[in-house]
Order: structure tokens, then C-alpha cells, then sequence
């Protein structure tokens, strides 16, 4: 039963970042495209506290919940390669996220160098991280 429970918490967590993770280059977007300063001290604002507030928080949720099931479970880890993928893009999508966190503090300096246009193909990344991610659980192809 704790099993379950962990895994319930732990796509509770997941769900929680990616939302973030799929709001944060969104408002990125918007941040250059603004002209105003109010608009920029106002798009900083947000990224600092969806990423401080929301994203953070649930990483490590994310990270301990996962962690947990592996302890509780360790069976998985002789389940196939699936699950060495499957933490393979996890890191991977931990670079993503504090590449994000990068990217926040050039907007807070005001020292963006890239265009709305980079920031719309960067808002695109995390949907490639979920969908492998949810095929190598669901699936498990190997």
C-alpha cells in the first residue's frame, strides 16, 4: 500500500514541475517580446516565483517520491533498460529545469541576449522529456 501512495505522490509531483516546466519558457516569450519596464519587473516577478515557488519545490518532490519507490521496490532496477532511460532523461530534464533557472537570472539582469522566437522552440522541449518519458513507463520497450 505505501507503494501505491508514493507513486500517486509522485506523479502528483511530476505533473506539479512540468506544469512549470511548460509555463516558465511561455512567460520567457512574453518577457521578450515586452517593451515596457513595468512589464519586465512584472514578468521577473512571476518567473522568480513559479521557479522559486512552484517548480523547485516539486522537482524535489518529484526526485524524493521517485526515489523512495526505487528503495521500496528495488526489483525495478532488474526490470529492463527502460528504467536507466527513464532516469537517463530525468537528469537530462534537471539540466532543462536549472538551464531554465539560467535563464531567469539573465531576464532579472536584464541581460537577454535571445528572442521571443528561441524561447517559443525552447517552450517546446519539456513535451519531447514527457512523452519519452511517459512511452518508457507505459510501454516499457526494452
Amino acid at each position: 500500500m505505501l507503494y501505491l501512495w508514493l507513486k500517486a505522490l509522485h506523479i502528483i509531483a511530476i505533473v506539479c514541475w512540468f506544469a512549470g516546466l511548460f509555463y516558465l519558457p511561455r512567460l520567457f516569450v512574453y518577457h521578450a517580446m515586452s517593451e515596457d519596464a513595468a512589464s519586465r519587473e512584472r514578468f521577473c516577478i512571476m518567473e522568480r516565483k513559479l521557479y522559486r515557488g512552484i517548480m523547485g519545490p516539486s522537482m524535489i518532490a518529484t526526485l524524493v517520491f521517485g526515489i523512495w519507490m526505487l528503495v521500496a521496490n528495488p526489483a525495478l532496477f532488474s526490470s529492463g533498460a527502460w528504467l536507466h532511460a527513464k532516469l537517463t532523461l530525468v537528469v537530462l530534464l534537471i539540466g532543462y529545469h536549472h538551464g531554465c533557472g539560467a535563464l531567469l537570472k539573465r531576464f532579472a539582469r536584464g541581460d537577454n541576449q535571445r528572442s521571443h522566437v528561441f524561447y517559443r522552440w525552447f517552450n517546446e522541449v519539456p513535451v519531447l522529456f514527457l512523452l519519452a518519458i511517459v512511452i518508457l513507463v507505459v510501454v516499457k520497450p526494452f
